[in-house]
């Protein structure tokens, strides 16, 4: 008796039989992984904080080449990003007493707790430097007088500070996402921190482009072609270079999100390189950079939670790469 197993096809007494494709189904049709519990407003804590952190370093562009409109909007903004990130932080984590229990220790190998620690620092700074936008409004004399003179030099120092700790921000909610088993997030460890420095970029240029008067925006113009680069190319990298893992960010809700992000960021950049003149269309296309970061924040976001529901996305990467193994094993 001789049998063919090739493309599930045997023969046994001149019978030909057929092995049925497998389904990539679990245990009474549960999903394999546990899809994340996170819900609308962790996707909005990722936009947020990249928020908070292009929006401080284009201040500091602002505040380095005298441009005080720039820097006074990114300051401002940074301020009330970073404190609705963290109101977005404590709402997933149930009380506020968390956040502080996680100041308790740093784990270095521990993305949440480092990031705990990441906005700790940057909020007081970013909320001294938006807060010296207002020394111009006290009284020149007494008390008053001397808060007056002395907010300044803080707010450029507190400004620098936060700027240099805007990439960290930017960054690793990316580390954050890559180190959960979630496939889809797991397996797009080297792009996701290049897509959120990129979001985090293109956010802060569209508030410049917006906020700011055409002869001010150049920093803003900059920063959005940077950071619409960093975007492009992280996105299109997680659409392709992933095998099967790349499908959930092309299909369904996080697919129209993605897509949808790319075309708001390509008008964004050609209306801030083209339109340098106009008041109107520099900050129609800072519109169209915020709406493109929302989008691909949220499109990353339901890109991994869509992965995590479906089992095949666990099941057929691990035989591959137990295939793989076994290949190189000989």
């Amino acid at each position: 008796m001789s049998s063919d197993r090739r493309g599930g096809r045997g023969r046994r007494g001149g019978e030909e039989l057929t092995v049925p494709e497998a389904e990539f189904s679990s245990y009474y049709g549960r999903p394999i992984l546990k899809a994340p519990v996170w819900k609308w407003d962790i996707a909005a804590y990722l936009f947020t904080g990249g928020l908070a952190a292009g929006s401080s370093l284009l201040a500091a562009g602002g505040q380095l080449t005298g441009r005080p409109a720039l820097r006074r909007a990114g300051r401002v903004t940074s301020l009330a990003a970073v404190t609705a990130s963290t109101v977005f932080l404590i709402r997933d984590l149930g009380r506020p007493a968390r956040f502080h229990h996680m100041l308790r220790v740093a784990k270095p190998t521990s993305p949440m707790s480092v990031g705990t620690w990441i906005l700790s620092a940057f909020g007081p700074a970013a909320g001294i430097a938006a807060v010296a936008e207002c020394a111009s409004w006290l009284p020149e004399r007494g008390l008053p007088g001397l808060v007056r003179r002395a907010l300044p030099p803080l707010g450029h120092a507190a400004g620098l500070a936060a700027a240099a700790t805007a990439p960290a921000l930017a960054t690793y909610t990316g580390v954050l996402l890559a180190g959960t088993a979630v496939p889809s997030w797991h397996e797009a460890y080297p792009e996701l921190p290049t897509i959120f420095a990129g979001s985090a970029l293109a956010s802060g240029a569209g508030v410049g482009l917006i906020a700011a008067p055409t002869a001010q925006v150049g920093p803003a113009r900059r920063m959005a072609v940077a950071g619409a680069a960093l975007e492009l190319y992280g996105s299109h990298r997680v659409e392709t270079r992933l095998g099967l893992l790349s499908e959930p960010y092309r299909t369904g809700q996080a697919g129209r999100l993605l897509r949808a992000g790319r075309a708001l960021t390509a008008v964004g950049v050609a209306g801030a390189l083209l339109g340098r003149r106009s008041r109107t269309i520099s900050a129609l296309s800072g519109a169209a950079l915020l709406g493109a970061s929302v989008a691909t924040r949220f499109g990353i976001f339901h890109g991994g939670v869509a992965s995590a529901k479906d089992p095949k996305y666990t099941v057929v990467p691990q035989r591959e790469r137990l295939e793989r193994r076994r290949a190189a094993g000989g």
